[in-house]
């Protein structure tokens, strides 16, 4: 809704100070009001919850006055005349809401449900307004009278302290956000692009063209916070917002997240950076695909990997030994249960296994040092410098220098490294193509903004990295989640440990030609358990 326009403020004290005595609300509605319980100096108040007969008499006089129109005197029945008589005079002059009929339900001791039909009228434009609420009938404090306990929820369910009813043109024009296919994406054919689409509606609606609805909203207290629609008058005509989704693939990935709780996956198209999917399958609703910070567990191995290529430390075929247990600065690391120990490994070899030993005894190796791997993320990998403009909120890792033991853990994605899905899939599209392109969601095109840049991979590193991401696929430790996919597939699975927690952090990553994911579900063991599945869905569909 545009802004302007009076405001009906809902919460605040109102007191009256007589002869040196202060009365509250009670007392002042009772001195005041001509409607019951004046009574005379002399006479006692009444005490006790209200009986029955209070109750219907108190709510029947407050529906009355509110059907009429009565803003002020509805509000003498209640225990906070002023809060209420701005919301109700509001309810008529700013959300222009008319025709009332309340009907009430059967009471529960003092507390009374009812249901409010309505008319709203606005620039030539009405609708039917249906809805229910409930009220709780109190005795005023000295008075003894019987009167509503305030609320603004009372006036609307919706409504909180400050906020406000307001009907008129829409903030924005109502924006259908399309994919790549020209296919609208709608929230309930899309769960998990909800917050997104409202999000990309809020910051890109006026870019997008079409033209604004007439909409009954509730504005919030809170002016960061968006309307809140209640009813449409009149529809818009929506203006179309074009972004990089493929419904497809967006399909495949509500499906696949829908499998495992706490659980999201995003995927980019590598050579490009456009992001094709992001869903998240949590009870919280919170977009940890674009926004988690954890651990990223094995999957940082390609990062490290890639480290140690450049640095001269080793190569793809050059040597890693794995041995049982390895120590960094008094700290003990050992594999996963089950893998044999290979003192003559190679790279290649540790890493479709991954082996944690062979790469904590590598990050001690000259000329490495703390923040060697700081610099490997940001510089090669555009991860970790705070630059990245996706469209809508994202967080773009990070990898801090750290010395200790935590030098050792960070190479292993534990210690002090935090990714989320987003991040992860766009480290696999720079290994896979060598060049970093920061992923979006919107064209940088529609608002200006300009995306963040990285050196990238050398030929050589890059190619080293997809070999062995390809032989981690086909017989490593994502060979069982990648079974099926044809095409030219690599991948690399993580499990991340998380304090507090009995079951590991499930992570993993991986391509299919043109196609990138990750994916994560917390709590959910290895990564072939939970993440793996997720994203061998999304990189079967079609992109």
């Amino acid at each position: 809704m545009r802004k302007g326009g009076k405001a009906a403020v809902v919460g605040g004290v109102f007191a009256l100070m007589v002869g040196g005595a202060a009365y509250g609300v009670h007392d002042f509605v009772s001195a005041m009001s001509g409607d019951g319980g004046g009574g005379t100096g002399a006479s006692v108040p009444k005490s006790g919850p209200p009986d029955r007969d209070e109750v219907a008499e108190t709510t029947g006089k407050f529906f009355a006055a509110w059907e009429k129109g009565q803003a002020t005197r509805a509000a003498s029945y209640t225990d906070n005349a002023q809060d209420a008589g701005a919301l109700l005079a509001a309810y008529g002059d700013e959300a222009h809401i008319g025709d009332v009929r309340i009907t009430p339900g059967t009471a529960t001791g003092t507390t009374v449900p009812f249901t409010v039909k309505a008319t709203v009228t606005h620039a030539g434009k009405s609708a039917p307004l249906t809805y229910r609420s409930e009220l709780t009938v109190v005795r005023g404090r000295t008075t003894g009278r019987a009167l509503v306990d305030w609320e603004p929820s009372v006036v609307h369910p919706e409504l909180r302290d400050g906020d406000t009813l307001v009907t008129g043109e829409s903030a924005q024009p109502p924006v259908e956000a399309v994919g790549r296919e020209g296919t609208v994406l709608t929230k309930e054919e899309y769960p998990s692009l909800g917050p997104i689409l409202d999000t990309l509606r809020e910051k890109y609606g006026e870019k997008a063209g079409g033209t604004p609805g007439v909409e009954l909203v509730v504005r919030h207290a809170d002016e960061t916070a968006a309307d809140t629609p209640l009813l449409t008058l009149a529809k818009g005509r929506p203006g179309k917002l074009r972004t990089t989704l493929s419904a497809g693939v967006q399909a495949a990935a509500e499906k696949a997240v829908k499998r495992f709780a706490e659980s999201s996956v995003v995927a980019v198209k590598p050579s490009t950076g456009e992001v094709l999917a992001v869903a998240n399958h949590r009870r919280d609703g919170f977009n940890a695909a674009f926004q988690g910070r954890v651990a990223p567990g094995s999957t940082m191995k390609i990062i490290t990997a890639a480290m140690l290529i450049d640095n001269g430390v080793t190569t793809m075929n050059g040597p890693a030994p794995c041995p049982p247990t390895a120590t960094w600065q008094s700290q003990t690391f050992k594999n996963l249960t089950g893998l044999r120990p290979n003192e003559g490994a190679t790279l290649a070899h540790s890493f479709l296994h991954s082996c944690n030993t062979a790469f904590v005894k590598l990050v001690d190796e000259e000329p490495l040092t703390d923040a060697s791997l700081t610099r490997e993320a940001q510089e090669r990998f555009g991860i970790g410098r705070d630059d990245w403009k996706t469209g809508i909120v994202s967080f773009d890792g990070s990898v801090p220098a750290s010395g200790g033991p935590d030098r050792a853990a960070n190479a292993l994605g534990q210690g002090q490294v935090q990714m989320n899905p987003l991040n992860m899939a766009s480290v696999t599209a720079t290994a896979v193509t060598g060049a970093f392109r920061q992923p979006y969601l919107v064209s940088p095109e529609l608002d200006g903004r300009r995306l963040a840049r990285a050196e990238g991979l050398s030929a050589s590193t890059a190619a080293q990295l997809k070999q062995m991401m390809r032989l981690t696929a086909t017989q490593g430790t994502a060979a069982e989640a990648m079974a099926g996919l044809g095409g030219d597939i690599g991948a690399k699975t993580g499990s991340a440990e998380v304090d507090g927690n009995d079951t590991a952090d499930s992570w993993f990553t991986g391509f299919r030609n043109d196609v990138a994911a990750a994916a994560m579900a917390q709590q959910g063991g290895r990564g072939g358990d939970a993440a793996g599945p997720i994203v061998a869905a999304v990189l079967r569909a079609d992109s």
